[in-house]
This record gives C-alpha cells, structure tokens and sequence, in this order.
C-alpha cells in the first residue's frame, strides 16, 4: 500500500452510516415526499447486497481460479440483463436476448483491452482486478442501456406522425429511426460526459477515492480512474450503438411498416 494507513470500517461505522439514511428517511416523511420507505429498503438492500459481494470476491480471489472468476462474471451479466429490462420503460417483450449480445460483446472487448493491453495483471485472469473491473464498467453500460432502450421507444412513439410520412415516401426504416437513435445515444452518454468534465476538479471518483483512502499512491489511483473512465465512455456509447442497431427494426413490421403503438 506504498506505506500508506488503512482505515477500516467496524459494525458502529456501518451503523452510523445507517443511522443517516434514517435521518433522510425521517425528513422524506416529514414532508411528505413518499420515498422515506423506498430509501430505507435500498439501503438494506445495497449493504446486504454489498457485505455479500464482499464475501464472494474474497472467496474467488483466494480461490486464484479463471473459471470460478468467468462464472461470477456470468452471474453478473444475467444480473445486468434483468436490471437493464426492469429499468426501461415502454420497451418491447422479448429484448433479453438483444440486452444481454450487447452487454457480452462490450463487456469482452472493453476487458480485453483495460485488462489485457492496458494493465496487464499476472496471472492474466487476476480476480483482483478482473471483477471490480467488470462491476464498474457492467454497472455504468446497464444504466445507458436502461436510459437509450427508453429514450429510444419513448421517441419513435412521440414520431409517430413523423415516421410514418418518411415511410411514405421513400425512406428506408433506418432512416426514419435514426433520429430516434440519435437522441437515444446523446442521452444515454450525457452523464458520462458530465462525469469526464468534471473527474479531477469537482468531484474525485470513487475508483479513485476508494484507493487513496485504502492507502494507495494518490497518482497512482488518478491514472487507474482516467483509464476507468475512458473505458466506461467508449463502452458507453458502444454498447448504446450495438442495441440500437439490434432492436431498431423491432418497430417496424416485415413490410417496413411502422408497428409500434
């Protein structure tokens, strides 16, 4: 840890840190927000959620075993496919499958090159770095996939009129949807973008934060966040793209009529 001091967190830390969500959740009912119950049970949720991630990443890292690593990043993808489709709106029946191609196709290829090329851990399946890493970019890609697949279905819909007068004359299905598509990437990569502008200045991200704290060298930690960053962004809008171009047809039928109601 570059000699650096550890401070770890006790069964009162994780209480008083309780203890504040209750606050909020007592000022939510004391104004009558209506979300006082929906704050306390995720926060039960994310800390059962996270002790237990806690527990398994441990376990798979002691372990040291590339298949043990390869099934919980298959657990996590089918996960990420449930809470992508349980997050978006308005959207289709049947757009597992779609979800879960984009996510293993930017998934494998965003590994490949933060993992492989760019860190190069020893051995090459390290659980130390391998997990963490498909966590953050998994969590950020779901959120965008979550955002476009809503957009997306929002738009065509409030085009209806539009689209179906570029149909009539002439257009091709893609080039009645891309506006549709357009908006749906722009949208989907707002925070990221937001979060890249920001890195450094306003705020110092949590990949960064969370290794300083731990005891790591602060320069050390700020290029592992860029790297992170940069790798969330491409997957961002890759990953966006890829389900774009998988479910855009799904609002139109075999004759190129539009379908969606």
């Amino acid at each position: 840890m570059n000699g650096g001091t550890y401070y770890p967190i006790d069964v009162w830390g994780l209480l008083a840190a309780m203890l504040m969500v209750v606050a909020a959740a007592a000022v939510s009912w004391r104004m009558r927000l209506g979300i006082g119950r929906t704050l306390l049970w995720s926060a039960c949720r994310a800390l059962l959620q996270l002790c237990a991630m806690g527990l398994i990443i441990g376990f798979v890292i002691r372990a040291d075993n590339p298949w043990l690593v390869a099934l919980l990043i298959v657990v996590m993808l089918g996960a990420g496919v449930q809470i992508t489709l349980s997050r978006a709106k308005g959207v289709p029946r049947g757009m597992a499958g779609p979800v879960l191609l984009a996510l293993v196709i930017t998934m494998l290829l965003m590994l490949t090159l933060v993992a492989e090329l760019i860190v190069r851990p020893t051995p090459w399946y390290s659980p130390q770095l391998v997990v963490p890493l498909t966590g953050m970019l998994l969590g950020n890609s779901v959120s965008a996939l979550a955002v476009g697949l809503t957009r997306f279905f929002e738009s065509m819909r409030e085009r209806r009129d539009e689209v179906q007068m570029m149909l009539a004359l002439g257009a091709t299905t893609w080039e009645a949807a891309r506006p549709s598509i357009v908006s749906s990437l722009r949208l989907g990569l707002l925070p990221t973008t937001a979060s890249l502008a920001s890195s450094g200045i306003v705020t110092i991200p949590g990949m960064m934060a969370g290794q300083v704290i731990a005891g790591g060298d602060p320069f050390d930690a700020a290029k592992y966040q860029f790297v992170i960053l940069a790798a969330i962004s491409a997957l961002t809008l890759l990953a966006d793209t890829i389900i774009m171009l998988l479910v855009y047809r799904r609002c139109f039928t075999d004759k190129d009529q539009y379908l969606i109601a």
